[in-house]
């Protein structure tokens, strides 16, 4: 498997499995229209292998003393089991202080040859007392601490067969999940959890990456608007593993993916997660969160689903099923998501609308906000289902009557968008963008992401407009074409305007 140790210094264009080259012979051998090829010259992956080369090589040029989170992609092999651990046999004599050893614990009772002897009941009932006072002098000590709440990985018959590798993982990132809290003034805001993501040595300091939740000034569970609005200012505190606390500071907050970077003075090492690009429906993970007072690990057992958007929700969300209550408010936004090796597939979103942002998006952004110091997408003004989270039965209809068995349905336009002009409506089927065909959300977003390095690479700036290449089945017509959108490169979150139609009055005129 390939790694890329410095934070995915490397930038991939895509999933090759998934990708199907105009004319490159997918599956069942389609080709896209003339209208819509790409013609390349040399090997377009070697080419994309240079380019990747370079900017790793520029990004570690400019912090040389910098350490990333690891990247690796879906074909990486498994971690190794546990090597065997030794320690050197040397009998200590300064870990203890000198004096005799403290004696065993011993239950107190009457002998019957003494039951009747005068007194004995009083000194039976100071030697209760000290024993009692011993014994809960033991219960205290931390390796007897073993009371409720217990997690999900503890005597849950379920989890047996994957329990003991659930738990290595689980360990294995721990490490790197922190608390963050947020105010404005004296007045509580938010909490959120968050993941160490890069420390720099020599400037002694770390970035943390959490979810924006943590300052925006709306309850994130209220889902009724695109974009919300956050507190950039807000004072941010980093509650460390240790007990201690530390400020953090606002470095970047994307709003379209809902995430926050925050820099915080460190003085010792911090424990860089492990993320990995690749998870699929169905798949054992757990979520990853912390307790608000005692830091304890708060872990919850959930498969990854993929789902139909609903209202507000984004694209490019994969979704926590869990079989515990959607009600038990963990406040573990910015939480990772783990899989049984211990790795990062996904950040949480949302842990009241189970959603999270899958690592294969975290990769490209924090690549790009690395290189950039900025995470673009392209706005399309549109929002889309992806065919093959259809019915088997709606799927084989498309494709026995209409040659589709793949691509984005368009369930939202834009007010006013270029999309709107160009005359894509809902219903209509998005099957590829700038000759590559497209059948998953997630595929479309890694896809806008890489043309933003296209934009950015040829010095071109934030916020200006593109033309990209759509191929379009249009329902109502029953028939495909290609045609240049518009589009806007942008880090803004973007919002779906939806059109609305005002009655003057209810009789069989209407105005608009």
């Amino acid at each position: 498997g390939e790694k890329t140790p410095n934070a995915g210094g490397q930038r991939t264009r895509g999933n090759p499995e998934k990708e199907r080259e105009a004319g490159g012979g997918g599956a069942q051998g389609e080709k896209m229209p003339k209208a819509c090829r790409r013609r390349t010259r040399g090997d377009p992956d070697l080419e994309t292998e240079r380019e990747a080369k370079k900017r790793s090589l520029a990004a570690e040029e400019a912090s040389p003393s910098a350490m990333f989170a690891a990247f690796e992609r879906g074909d990486a092999p498994q971690s190794e089991a546990k090597s065997e651990r030794v320690y050197d046999v040397v009998e200590s004599v300064t870990e203890e202080s000198s004096g005799s050893p403290i004696p065993l614990l011993h239950e107190t009772y009457i002998p019957d040859e003494l039951a009747s002897h005068p007194g004995i009941h009083h000194a039976f009932e100071l030697a209760e007392a000290k024993y009692n006072a011993e014994k809960d002098h033991r219960y205290a000590l931390f390796t007897m601490a073993r009371g409720p709440p217990h997690s999900c990985l503890f005597n849950e018959r379920r989890l047996l067969p994957i329990c003991e590798t659930a738990k290595d993982a689980v360990l294995l990132v721990s490490g790197s999940v922190i608390r963050l809290s947020s105010s404005l003034g004296r007045v509580p805001l938010n909490k959120c959890c968050g993941l160490w993501f890069q420390q720099d040595e020599e400037k002694k300091t770390a970035i943390v990456l959490t979810s924006a939740h943590l300052v925006r000034k709306q309850d994130p569970s209220v889902m009724n608007q695109w974009t919300g609005k956050y507190h950039r200012d807000a004072r941010v505190i980093v509650h460390l593993l240790d007990g201690t606390t530390a400020r953090g500071s606002l470095l970047y907050l994307q709003e379209h993916y809902e995430i926050a970077l925050y820099e915080v003075t460190m003085h010792k090492p911090v424990e860089l997660p492990t993320f990995n690009d690749t998870v699929h429906s169905g798949q054992d993970v757990f979520r990853l969160g912390r307790d608000d007072e005692s830091l304890d690990l708060k872990i919850t057992h959930g498969r990854v689903e993929y789902k139909i958007p609903v209202r507000h929700e984004r694209c490019h969300y994969l979704y926590f099923s869990s079989d515990e209550s959607r009600h038990r408010l963990l406040h573990d936004d910015g939480g990772p998501i783990v899989d049984l090796e211990g790795k990062v597939v996904g950040l949480v979103n949302n842990h009241i609308n189970e959603t999270f942002v899958p690592s294969c998006i975290l990769h490209k952004c924090l690549d790009f906000w690395r290189s950039f110091k900025c995470m673009p997408r392209l706005h399309l003004g549109m929002t889309f289902t992806s065919i093959n989270l259809l019915d088997p039965v709606c799927i084989e209809r498309m494709k026995r009557k209409h040659n589709i068995e793949s691509g984005l349905i368009v369930q939202q336009v834009s007010k006013g968008s270029y999309a709107e002009k160009l005359g894509i409506r809902k219903g209509d089927v998005i099957e590829g963008f700038n000759g590559k065909y497209v059948s998953t959300t997630i595929e479309l977003e890694s896809m806008l992401v890489d043309i933003c390095w296209d934009h950015f690479d040829q010095r071109n700036k934030l916020y200006a407009e593109k033309d990209v290449s759509v191929l379009i089945y249009n329902a109502a017509k029953l028939c495909r074409r290609t045609r240049n959108l518009t589009v806007v490169v942008s880090d803004f979150g973007e919002d779906i305007i939806e059109e609305a139609l005002m009655l003057s009055r209810l009789n069989n005129k209407e105005v608009m």
